[in-house]
């Protein structure tokens, strides 16, 4: 007894596959969210680089927050892009394009959670009285003005070859 194929698919299920492969899905700041609007001479991305790091030069010890974020949430976004990759075997870029979203959103909230988490090691007191003369009483590294947080974001772009 042999199969009869009453609808091929399988190419236009391919071709959701590799548009869903083609694309990234980043995690940070992005240039349209790199400027600052309260003048400071370096963008919310350098800021980021530079904590993600340190500075020693500068006196500015890591506190890693965005590749730390993102790993907390591997399961939750790996849920999402399997949510994807099962809409492109139906063809439905919509579909694909949601769940590519929702894994980016996922790991935006994730970064953010992690920045307002109390990252060590705590601020020095030079820190907290700068901020203070500013009229701030917060302790948490990272979040002063909350500007760099709120920087936090995600796109989807078509991956570089």
């Amino acid at each position: 007894m042999g199969v009869k194929v009453t609808k091929d698919k399988v190419s236009a299920a391919l071709r959701s596959i590799h548009q869903l492969v083609k694309q990234d899905v980043m995690v940070g700041v992005p240039l349209s969210n790199d400027a600052r609007s309260d003048g400071a001479p370096i963008t919310n991305a350098e800021i980021g680089y530079i904590q993600e790091n340190g500075a020693p030069a500068a006196n500015i010890p890591p506190r890693p927050h965005l590749v730390p974020g993102v790993e907390g949430a591997e399961k939750q976004i790996g849920e999402q892009l399997k949510k994807g990759a099962r809409a492109a075997c139906d063809e439905n870029k919509a579909g694909v394009m949601a769940a590519l979203d929702a894994a980016g959103l996922i790991g935006e909230m994730a970064v953010k959670a992690k920045i307002t988490s109390i990252i060590p090691p705590p601020l020095k007191a030079s820190t907290l009285a700068a901020r203070e003369r500013r009229g701030r009483t917060g302790e948490t590294p990272l979040l002063d003005t909350a500007r760099y947080r709120n920087s936090i974001t995600h796109v989807i772009r078509p991956k570089k070859t």
